[in-house]
């Protein structure tokens, strides 16, 4: 089998790779959401690939590894990867988990991830109000996340800190950078406090918190919170598009509190997760298989990671039906350090009528039942999709 062709379109809001066999066989990825200007990164790779044997993935990976980066354009490389294991498991006529080693677990835990309400306000009667929507969320969620600080408008709640906070989110990074008054952050702990009564412990409570902030109001969080039993404080410092990881900052912030620590959605490769995982900077790593260099590469971090008693969250808002089977695939291979994976739904939600081979419902008590359709387990409808094409995409199918 050779790949002949290497393709890539936007369908609605996610760049779609799809990789053309001699054989018929197709194989899809996905880009998370929100990045249209990937599409030329990954038809860049188009010529370091055409004429490969798709099936032997590693191979084709070593070929195109070296031209990824931090996210977002990790992403590029990552979509496809996830379309040569689709294409090795539908050439096996195996589902994508037999190839990674077959799966050590038949469900896959999951929190609500895209599955957000809004807001009304920054108060803490606000926060309350949504943890109880969250609870009442159909797929029944058992670890829910919530975004406060530095990741949310709360930053811009007047005498939050003593920086000058940009009008937008600029997707994280060092942008918003800033100590914290006094009353800010009183106000983030009485924010957090209002959704854990909320949950008790019925239910775990996790903080996406940046990036953001100074290392030593990070401590003083954390150790403020101690008493909720938090599942995690996320990227505190670095993260969500931040070029670099200051593995040593946070292991600063992680030796000196109880609460559990969690980075990792940001960083390409394993290479970059070695300082994280080898100095125990954090005591969770969050790589999402569409950014970090595919799911192979993801299962190998959680190996390393389990060895060094470092547990497991990936990452993966905004990744897609496509990104959702590739979390479900290799998230039942991975070890016992994993804990659940952030859960992407359809954005929008005409996605669910052009793709084939989801259960419905999908989510039952948190959990996801994993499936054993060869390949990623779904496909995409090339007549209902076509619709949703561009003009310039329009040869995508054929």
């Amino acid at each position: 089998m050779k790949i002949v062709d290497l393709k890539c379109a936007l369908i609605g809001l996610n760049p779609i790779v799809r990789i053309v066999t001699d054989e018929g066989i197709s194989g899809y990825g996905a880009v998370e959401t929100w990045k249209p200007y990937i599409t030329p990164y990954v038809l860049a790779l188009r010529d370091a690939l055409i004429g490969s044997d798709p099936t032997v993935v590693e191979r084709c990976m070593l070929r195109i590894r070296p031209r990824g980066a931090f996210k977002p354009y990790g992403a590029a490389v990552s979509a496809i990867e996830h379309a040569l294991w689709d294409v090795a498991g539908k050439a096996a006529g195996l589902p994508v988990h037999k190839l990674l080693g077959g799966k050590v677990r038949d469900r896959v835990r999951v929190y609500n991830g895209a599955v957000r309400f809004p807001l009304k306000g920054q108060e803490p009667e606000h926060y309350a109000e949504n943890m109880e929507q969250m609870k009442a969320a159909s797929e029944g969620f058992t670890i829910i996340k919530q975004g406060v600080a530095f990741h949310s408008e709360q930053k811009r709640v007047p005498g939050f800190s003593y920086g000058d906070i940009s009008p937008v989110h600029e997707h994280g990074g060092p942008t918003d950078r800033a100590l914290l008054t006094e009353r800010g952050l009183n106000h983030v702990i009485a924010c957090v406090e209002a959704m854990k009564d909320v949950v008790g412990d019925e239910i775990g409570l996790a903080l996406d918190c940046g990036p953001g902030w100074t290392v030593p109001d990070a401590i003083r969080f954390a150790r403020a919170v101690e008493p909720l039993n938090l599942m995690w404080l996320e990227d505190l410092i670095t993260g969500d598009y931040t070029a670099f990881v200051n593995a040593d900052l946070y292991r600063e912030v992680t030796r000196a509190t109880s609460t559990p620590i969690h980075t990792g959605e940001q960083i390409y490769l394993r290479q970059n997760f070695k300082q994280l995982i080898e100095s125990h900077a954090v005591n969770i790593v969050g790589p999402d298989p569409c950014d970090v260099g595919g799911i192979a590469e993801l299962k190998w971090i959680a190996e390393y990671a389990d060895l060094h008693g470092i547990l497991m969250a990936p990452h993966g808002t905004a990744n897609g039906v496509l990104g959702l089977a590739a979390l479900v695939q290799v998230s039942a291979t991975l070890p016992q350090n994993f804990i659940a994976f952030e859960y992407p739904v359809g954005d929008p939600a005409w996605w669910y009528d052009i793709v084939e081979g989801l259960p419905d419902p999908l989510v039952t008590d948190g959990m996801i039942e994993v499936w054993d359709r060869p390949g990623m387990g779904i496909d995409l409808i090339p007549e209902a999709a076509k619709r949703y094409l561009r003009e310039e995409d329009a040869a995508f199918f054929d």
